[in-house]
């Protein structure tokens, strides 16, 4: 079934950009002959001038961008590969984590099927950094700084210290992964500044059973309000 977005997937409407809640399971660009979130955020605001500057995976819900002119797109695009735009996000995993909190830093590289995965090498690193807490018997959540913006780079960093994202058919076990409501991955904060003002936003996570707890809410409400302070 084909999802939608509505007004209250409308998170900032500002000058230049607009921020928006991505539902979990929602293709970014029109595939399968379904509407991508980009067609419909055009839809939604009866225009065809939205401009993407970076993406979610499918599985992956939350906060996205889109700029309201090339040149707010350009500046936006150099933010982000300058790092000057810093991300946050929230997963949860079922199986118990290497470590539960520092720096994942290897290079990535293809691998089969679509997938990438990390070598012992560090030339050119996809560099993550993260924190964490139990949230029920079996169940972690983190909390995620990407420091680069490599491919599956959140999703294979969790998977190398033994703790994949809960409901990632891709790098988890397929049979257990496909129980899952959905991916447990999701985009939670930003925070940057542009033409000289401040912004930071945060949105809770909206659909999975785990990421809709009170024990989880509790977490988000007394630790996560500000998470750029965190790292």
């Amino acid at each position: 079934m084909q999802k939608v977005l509505t007004q209250a997937d409308i998170i900032a409407d500002e000058k230049d950009f607009v921020l928006f809640y991505k539902p979990a399971g929602m293709n970014f660009h029109c595939e399968d002959g379904e509407q991508g979130f980009v067609v419909l955020a055009q839809e939604l605001l009866s225009t065809n001038e939205l401009y993407s500057v970076h993406r979610l995976d499918k599985m992956t819900s939350g906060l996205i961008l889109l700029t309201k002119s090339s040149e707010s797109a350009n500046k936006f695009a150099t933010m982000f590969e300058e790092r000057k735009i810093e991300k946050f996000y929230l997963a949860i995993s079922t199986r118990k984590p290497k470590k539960k909190q520092g720096w994942i830093k290897a290079d990535m590289v293809p691998s089969r099927r679509g997938s990438y995965k990390l070598l012992q090498t560090k030339n050119n690193p996809a560099i993550t950094q993260f924190l964490s807490t139990s949230t029920r018997p079996n169940e972690r959540l983190f909390l995620i700084k990407p420091h680069t913006g490599k491919t599956h780079q959140i999703r294979v960093a969790l998977k190398s210290i033994g703790a994949p994202v809960a409901g990632d058919i891709r790098y988890a076990d397929a049979t257990v992964a496909k129980k899952e409501e959905r991916g447990y991955l999701h985009a939670y904060g930003l925070h940057f500044t542009f033409e000289n003002k401040e912004y930071s936003y945060i949105v809770a996570p909206r659909e999975g059973e785990r990421f809709c707890t009170n024990d989880l809410r509790e977490i988000l409400q007394e630790k996560y309000q500000k998470p750029w302070g965190l790292f």
